[in-house]
């Protein structure tokens, strides 16, 4: 019988969408720490727990979410849902993930005093410390997995030096470029026959229609929002334009929406940095900022109504790209070139991680010894004792408590 080639991404069992919407429902209330932490939740529980999808076809969708503008982590969490079933399983991701955090957020706005008091920042503080184990254990088992020998660790050695140098998005994507392209002339061999393809389900039809439609909303939308101004058209244009303007999603988002909503007078900007702060200690998606915002703003409809437009208007334009952009996805990565093209841009998206994991993760949680034994404690839980993420948070929240109240 013959062997599996080695890079090869071999094809899982179709799942169910109830499946995909409890396995995300749960990651919804636990995925604390941001989009690069999301990303090691991601690949704990379906790369080496569910083995829905293996490290390399992993790595690839996240080197695509970097790549294109809107959410990363909701990008890959997207994806992650319509492999395992279809269109609707991608739908099922999206919700489960997203509402929780998106909720919790316009409760906020709506009058819910969340993580005041010593306690509330105790459990903030160690929230923060779990997200230092869970990107280094999604360093450490990638690194492994897509860094195998000396040229791909060199360059994500590389992409970590890139990416601490170029802060912003502009730092990531550049890193990502850079390894493509040392991977196309330094990792060409032994390139593998794919045996199996990533059953996407999304039609060129479909991928066109979706690029068609990103840029008609992108260029149609700003002239209705002069037409209609102050509408529900007018705030739909402005989260759509900074979902579409924005690479790697979280924080980089909130410059964009600070100028969209503060500027015209729509939130005040303390109500602006409130909800930011209490966006830090909300589980799922950053982007949820989004409907705090859109519950508050003076433009459209507000409350819960204004919230869930914001919502959707902010995360579109990722998803329309990233339907577009997959019918084609199999045919690039069948090419030897551009096999080693992704083999380069993988072992990228490591430093990018390790970087990451650097600043502004550890740097931000980890401020003296006894956070540094919290996170430590962390990280053993989840690589030697397996202990499952939505524990490991439990045990981060109350050691954060204990350290705030110790002090």
């Amino acid at each position: 019988m013959a062997s599996t080639p080695p890079d090869a991404i071999p094809t899982r069992k179709r799942g169910g969408v109830g499946e995909v919407f409890l396995a995300f429902l749960k990651l919804g209330v636990t995925a604390f720490g941001g989009p690069v932490a999301h990303l090691g939740y991601f690949r704990d529980e379906f790369v080496t727990r569910r083995r829905w999808l293996d490290d390399r076809a992993y790595a690839d969708l996240v080197a695509l979410g970097q790549f294109l503008p809107g959410p990363a982590s909701s990008q890959v969490g997207f994806a992650v849902g319509l492999l395992r079933a279809g269109p609707f399983g991608a739908l099922a991701a999206f919700v489960a993930f997203t509402l929780p955090s998106a909720l919790l957020m316009i409760a906020l706005a709506l009058g819910a005093k969340l993580f005041e008091g010593p306690i509330g920042a105790g459990m903030l503080t160690g929230l923060g410390i779990v997200a230092v184990a869970i990107v280094a254990q999604a360093v450490w088992g990638m690194s492994r997995a897509l860094t195998p020998d000396r040229r791909r660790a060199a360059i994500a050695a590389a992409a970590a030096v890139v990416a601490l140098l170029l802060t912003g998005p502009m730092g990531q994507v550049t890193a990502i470029a850079l390894g493509a392209v040392v991977g196309l002339f330094w990792c060409r061999s032994d390139a593998a026959i794919l045996t199996s393809r990533l059953d996407l389900r999304v039609s060129r039809v479909v991928g066109v229609g979706a690029l068609l439609s990103f840029t008609a909303l992108l260029v149609g939308l700003p002239i209705l929002a002069a037409v209609f101004p102050g509408g529900t058209i007018a705030l739909f244009d402005a989260f759509y334009r900074s979902g579409a303007l924005v690479f790697g999603g979280g924080h980089v988002v909130l410059p964009l929406l600070q100028a969209e909503v503060v500027v015209p007078g729509w939130v005040t900007p303390e109500q602006f940095v409130a909800g930011y702060g209490a966006a830090q200690a909300m589980p799922g998606p950053l982007f949820t900022f989004a409907a705090y915002l859109g519950s508050l703003a003076t433009a459209g409809p507000s409350g819960i109504v204004g919230g869930f437009v914001a919502l959707i208007a902010v995360f579109l334009p990722g998803f329309l790209l990233l339907i577009g952009v997959l019918p084609f996805w199999n045919i690039f990565r069948a090419r030897p070139r551009a096999q080693a093209l992704m083999r380069g841009a993988n072992a990228a998206v490591v430093g990018i991680l390790a970087a990451a994991l650097y600043n502004p993760v550890f740097t931000t949680a980890v401020t003296d010894a006894a956070s540094f034994a919290l996170a430590l404690v962390c990280f053993v839980l989840l690589v030697a004792w397996r202990t499952p993420p939505w524990a490991v948070v439990i045990v981060g929240a109350v050691g954060g408590i204990v350290l705030t109240l110790a002090v």
